[in-house]
């Protein structure tokens, strides 16, 4: 349940659109079988054990996309055309032409699409109208764009997420952290760093699990390399790595209450909600923190924080028997 990597964005200034209404959307795009000439389908999913496309607790909602992909390396096209060729060409006493090559792949490449298996992954959202962020479980910028595609159409089209942007870049702020040797309050550098040089060889420097000597990393910073990756620590409670391109990977909650962590004698499903709960409580902190950490966030729009906020009020009640408890949990857990 818990989110690995961040791609973090800002919800639209104008965004207002209530829990029932974001359902209600959602379940027009369900994600469909592939069809017999689709490589690929998509669709919204449940993101918990429910059959709710949309899962809400303490107005945090969770979305998630179903990706089915289907299997169809090229090489094994090209073994099978090849057989063919060759049957083709002891049949019709001729080598087979460039043309007929490329007809024999493309009717080889129709008939194993038919039946070739499927993979399905599953990218999830977090959307926080209280504090106006739309966060993204990926790795990479091309997976979350993959998603808000297709919540762009979901919403009929207008969905305006724009990056987080900060008076300082990642780059410019990590290493101003790593030439003082320590990072803002709330924040600790932790041993993974990774330094990479501007000029075309792009040589690297690790560190892995590994104390940062500040003096040698200060004189790699004079030589001309700029931090690409910082492990960070926020408040002794969340580990994570800072790339250059304001991506948070490698998330870790830290500490969890104790009834949180083992569980006890509480069901899967209030569990997830609970987890939820934390998850979102602690995150829109940490990314509030990470904004001013890095000059303060730089918002477009003047009305942009008291729209996010309208957008708040229009959200849906928490769902499920977990709500109370979530509520209860995520309380404890920002009072540890």
């Amino acid at each position: 349940m818990w989110f690995k990597n961040l791609i973090v964005y800002r919800l639209p200034a104008d965004w207002a659109v209530s829990a029932p209404e974001l359902e209600e959307l959602l379940a027009k795009h369900t994600l469909q079988p592939c069809g017999a000439l689709e490589m690929m389908s998509r669709g919204w999913v449940p993101p918990a054990s429910s059959s709710r496309l949309l899962h809400t607790v303490n107005q945090q909602h969770l979305i998630a996309l179903g990706i089915d992909q289907k299997l169809l390396p090229g090489s094994i096209i090209r073994q099978v055309a090849k057989e063919r060729a060759e049957a083709l060409a002891q049949k019709q006493g001729y080598p087979v032409g460039r043309r007929q090559m490329r007809d024999l792949k493309m009717r080889v490449t129709e008939e194993l699409r038919a039946r070739a298996l499927t993979r399905r992954r599953m990218v999830r959202a977090w959307i926080d109208p209280l504090n106006g962020w739309f966060v993204v479980d990926a790795a990479g910028a091309a997976r979350a764009e993959e998603l808000t595609e297709v919540l762009r159409v979901t919403l009929g089209g207008s969905f305006a997420v724009q990056f987080l942007e900060t008076g300082k870049s990642a780059t410019a702020s990590m290493t101003a952290w790593l030439a003082h040797g320590d990072a803002p309050t709330r924040f600790t550098i932790e041993q993974d760093l990774e330094l990479q040089s501007a000029d075309a060889t792009k040589a690297t420097i690790r560190y892995t699990r590994h104390p940062l000597d500040v003096k040698e990393v200060q004189q790699h910073l004079k030589a001309g390399k700029h931090p690409t990756r910082l492990g960070l620590t926020w408040s002794d409670r969340v580990s994570f790595v800072l790339t250059d391109k304001s991506q948070v990977k490698r998330l870790e909650f830290l500490e969890m209450t104790q009834d949180t962590a083992d569980g006890g004698d509480v069901d899967a499903t209030e569990q997830f909600d609970i987890d939820f709960a934390v998850m979102a409580g602690e995150l829109a902190k940490l990314l509030e923190d990470l904004g001013e950490a890095m000059g303060g966030e730089v918002r477009k729009g003047a009305d942009a924080g008291a729209s996010a906020g309208a957008g708040a009020t229009a959200a849906g009640s928490p769902s499920g028997a977990g709500a109370s408890a979530a509520r209860a949990a995520a309380t404890n857990y920002a009072s540890a």
